[in-house]
């Protein structure tokens, strides 16, 4: 069995959707990390009996606070067993560090077909742009922004009606369909 490992810092449907896609399976979700006390993926968490720790970054992130809190991170990480760890709307820019010691076993899912529109908007920087195509990414973390190697991307066409607030349901609803494929697939692969 491989386990997977979340870092998510706001509601958690992402992280939700990749639990109960494993939920049954020879895999499974073995902690959930959080930088937001309060934050609604802890109460998700519980709910689903999953295993949480919240580990703030601090006020200002200076580098010595993110360092402490990414060995704070990482020993979580290796004491559940964590052979993938999923970013699902964690909202930190990790160091290198970090990405070093999880490489090729750190992925993410962003609102936007990269290369295009990497960063926190990618939503709104892809509705305004006028694309034709809006969708998502899975893609591998590395030391830059979104810049990792492309897993899967998914995407519709833009309707001449389409809203904003229906672009982000539409993505929303992608991710939650590919981004549990994907994570069950490397899950797959190393086991």
């Amino acid at each position: 069995m491989a386990k997977v490992a979340v870092l998510a810092s706001g509601s958690g449907t992402n992280f939700e959707a990749i639990a109960q896609d494993l939920a049954g399976g020879p895999h499974g979700v073995a902690l959930l990390v959080c930088d937001k006390p309060g934050a609604g993926c802890l109460a998700r968490a519980e709910r689903l009996g999953i295993p949480s720790v919240v580990i703030p970054y601090g006020k200002g992130g200076t580098p010595e606070v993110r360092r402490a809190a990414e060995d704070q991170m990482t020993a979580a990480l290796e004491a559940a067993g964590a052979d993938l760890v999923v970013l699902a709307g964690f909202m930190r820019i990790l160091t290198p560090f970090f990405v070093g010691r999880w490489k090729g076993k750190l992925i993410n899912i962003h609102p936007a077909l990269l290369p295009r529109h990497p960063g926190a908007h990618g939503i709104a920087d892809s509705f305004a742009s006028g694309d034709p195509e809006l969708g998502v990414t899975v893609h591998w973390v590395d030391e830059g922004v979104d810049t990792g190697a492309i897993l899967a991307q998914r995407s519709f066409p833009r309707t001449p009606d389409l809203s904003l607030e229906d672009a982000e349901a539409r993505i929303h609803a992608l991710e939650h369909e590919l981004y549990p494929a994907v994570v069950r697939r490397l899950l797959e692969s190393l086991s």
